[in-house]
């Protein structure tokens, strides 16, 4: 601990042999001005206090100025050691005492303290963590795509749940660069930032990320997920807000939300060019149950308030259930692209975009059997869309779906494989169940989250 008063090289001021006189104790305290000194013995280890109190009582009763100090120096006096607490300090000085002398281990003095000389609260080092939420879609898919709601508009709707991405980033007093993915189980390694955006490897969404922040320090950034690669559930724009979070955290002037998904959406849609939606990006973010609609004007972000009792009816009655099949998302959307070039594939995206405003009047007025069975409807409609989206492996799954109680349900993200959600009656979700698990398939628990992006930043505190 430093004093702001006090150089280390002046503390010699402080200090007499034990084997000195009184006059140099006098000499010592008249030049220190804090009225007291040290003793020490041959190997300079602290072993006695005295103030101008004990010198005077020394010269009362005896007033030789040659009388040794040992004979009259406190040897019970008050010190604290380098590794002491600044509370312990602070209570220690909230009294008559003066000074605190400072020792290390091996009680050699190293600091001085007085009440105008307390110890600052030293800088510790800071790390920012954070987590964003996936989004489970409930109706609109594919009018959240900028070529179609230029045109005509879009609308969707959806809920993040708790799977989230994980990320966590931590400063470097150089500007080297390391990135460890457990999602991906690969690291990478960089000199700088110019080293990082030359090299080819399986982190390039994440290095779009970083050229959209252009971080001017060098760090450590290690990333996770709740769910696996490819799942549907808006996985490329959650890591992505995860770790603008993460970077946010250091900024003087924050991002807000909207700033937020904006990156996230630059860095996947524009710099790494995958094809998609702006939904993920928003619903990340944003977090809780959103009806968001698009225009060539603008993007307008809902927050859906709805009864508390249907919101904990509607999570008991969705199940989340993984097909074991992952999807290219990209590819899905450039072939949608293509097709919605025809007028009946247009029509067929705008009787959604219709849906999702029943899909969200349903929601509003707790009507649930209603909002499951324009689930069923929201599906019959995408899978029109484009051949990509379902197949006989994923309408299997469905149809046994249907048959064993399930009202209605779609494929998450942009189709070909990931989750199926199912909205299914309480008195028949655990028929629902056992027929995916004699399917092999794995059903996913889940709650809902209403937090959205999640950042934060940690000192550490050895």
């Amino acid at each position: 601990m430093k004093s702001k008063f006090i150089p280390s090289k002046d503390l010699k001021i402080f200090i007499i042999s034990d084997k000195q006189y009184l006059k140099d104790a006098i000499k010592k305290i008249e030049s220190n001005h804090l009225g007291f000194v040290l003793t020490c013995d041959e190997k300079n280890s602290i072993n006695g206090f005295i103030t101008d109190g004990d010198v005077r009582r020394a010269l009362i009763k005896n007033p030789s100025l040659d009388q040794d100090v040992s004979g009259f120096s406190n040897k019970e006096f008050i010190f604290a050691y380098k590794d002491s607490s600044r509370e312990n300090i602070l209570k220690q000085l909230d009294s008559t005492i003066k000074a605190i002398p400072i020792l290390d281990d091996n009680n050699q003095l190293i600091e001085i303290v007085t009440k105008n000389s307390i110890p600052l609260i030293g800088e510790s080092e800071v790390y920012a963590n954070s987590r964003s939420p996936v989004r489970v879609s409930f109706g609109g898919g594919g009018s959240d795509l900028t070529h179609f709601f230029n045109e005509y508009g879009g609308a969707v709707i959806n809920i993040t749940i708790s799977l989230y991405s994980h990320a966590f980033l931590r400063k470097r007093n150089d500007k080297n660069i390391y990135i460890k993915s457990a999602d991906l189980k690969s690291e990478i390694i960089a000199n700088d930032l110019e080293d990082l955006f030359s090299k080819e490897s399986e982190f390039g969404l994440i290095i779009s990320v970083i050229k959209c922040i252009e971080p001017d320090f060098g760090f450590d950034l290690y990333l996770n997920s709740d769910y696996p690669i490819s799942s549907g559930l808006g996985g490329s724009a959650v890591i992505s807000s995860a770790v603008i979070g993460c970077f946010n955290q250091f900024r003087t002037d924050k991002w807000d939300d909207h700033e937020i998904a904006e990156l996230a959406y630059e860095a996947e849609r524009i710099l790494f060019n995958i094809a998609g939606g702006w939904q993920d990006q928003y619903a990340t973010v944003f977090g809780g149950f959103n009806f968001m609609e698009f225009r060539k004007e603008q993007n307008i972000v809902h927050p859906l308030r709805l009864n508390k009792n249907v919101i904990n009816e509607l999570q008991e009655c969705l199940v989340l259930c993984d097909t074991n099949s992952m999807h290219d998302s990209g590819a899905i959307h450039e072939d949608q692209k293509e097709s919605s070039k025809s007028k009946d594939i247009k029509d067929i995206i705008s009787q959604n975009v219709d849906l999702t405003y029943e899909i969200r009047n349903a929601l509003l007025k707790g009507n649930l059997q209603t909002f499951g069975e324009n689930l069923h409807k929201a599906w019959n409609l995408k899978r029109k869309i484009s051949s990509k989206i379902s197949n006989s492996y994923l309408d299997d799954i469905y149809n046994g779906a249907i048959s064993n109680g399930a009202v209605g349900g779609k494929l998450l993200g942009a189709g070909g494989g990931g989750f199926f959600i199912f909205y299914v009656d309480p008195s028949k979700k655990f028929e629902l169940i056992e027929y995916l698990h004699t399917q092999k398939l794995k059903v996913t628990n889940f709650n809902f989250d209403f937090d959205g992006l999640q950042s934060w930043s940690v000192r550490r505190k050895d």
